[in-house]
């Protein structure tokens, strides 16, 4: 694939504006929710990201009327039990907890409404822009599992303990003005202006000496990475066992039913 040829995906739209890969989540029908299929391409995309040298930073946002809804569920969950790994050859896990990092910047552009994985992708991006009617929830409680794109990683260090613990543990609700107030996110935009804002600081940041832009942010991830690394080993794990609960059996229930799950501990 040359930095020349049109990039070809079934869930994501793809394009280069100068230096800058932009992309898109494309399953608005769904949501933008992430199928197997979107994983691995979203996966592919950061990795022509990372090794395409004439590229020197991406944007990230969702297709139609918002980010993304976070995992599909009932499409994923068989998968993550039976250990299927979802990143392809060459690929870099999107939520990067586990395999290599992006070594560019990435800037994510966040509209509608963005759940449970979804924030996790913005807290393992560089910088967020958000438009002014974005709405945030972290739900994977009430799901009867847990955060496991790095959320337990990220959003405290982000956010501070206490910012992470209301949001993570209620499954409530915010809005973009208190995901700036927090600093998950660094802009926020009128509506309709979070993709072109995101592009224009990408390209900006490309104007700059791309070793010093990589450099830069591999150093500044040296004692982040040591703080990461012992828990990232458990972050899989610990959710497919939670995956086999009887809890995440009536959290997904709920979800497909939109009723209010009854939890039982076990």
């Amino acid at each position: 694939m040359t930095s020349d040829t049109p990039y070809a995906y079934e869930t994501l739209n793809v394009r280069r504006e100068g230096t800058v890969l932009v992309i898109g989540l494309n399953r608005p029908h769904k949501r933008n929710a992430f199928d197997a299929t979107m994983l691995q391409e979203l996966a592919t995309a950061y990795g022509v990201l990372d090794t395409d040298d004439s590229l020197r930073a991406g944007v990230l946002y969702g297709e139609g009327k918002q980010f993304t809804s976070g995992l599909d569920l009932a499409s994923v969950a068989p998968a993550l039990q039976n250990g299927a790994s979802l990143v392809p050859e060459g690929g870099i896990n999107p939520w990067q907890v586990d395999g290599r990092r992006l070594s560019k910047p990435l800037v994510a552009a966040i509209n509608g409404s963005c759940l449970t994985l979804g924030i996790e992708l913005v807290l393992a991006a560089d910088i967020a822009v958000a438009e002014e009617s974005a709405t945030f929830a972290q739900l994977e409680i009430s799901r009867g599992i847990f955060p496991f794109g790095g959320a337990t990683l990220r959003f405290p260090r982000a956010a501070g303990w206490g910012n992470a613990m209301r949001w993570m543990l209620t499954a409530e609700q915010f809005d973009a003005a208190e995901a700036r107030r927090i600093g998950i996110v660094q802009e926020v935009v009128p509506d309709g202006t979070h993709v072109a804002r995101a592009i224009t600081l990408a390209q900006t940041i490309a104007r700059q000496a791309p070793l010093g832009v990589q450099a830069t942010l591999a150093n500044a991830r040296l004692a982040e990475r040591e703080s990461e690394a012992a828990a990232e080993g458990e972050l899989v794990p610990t959710v497919l066992k939670l995956f086999a609960s009887e809890d995440a059996r009536i959290g997904l229930g709920a979800f497909l039913s939109r009723t209010t799950a009854e939890f039982v501990g076990r």
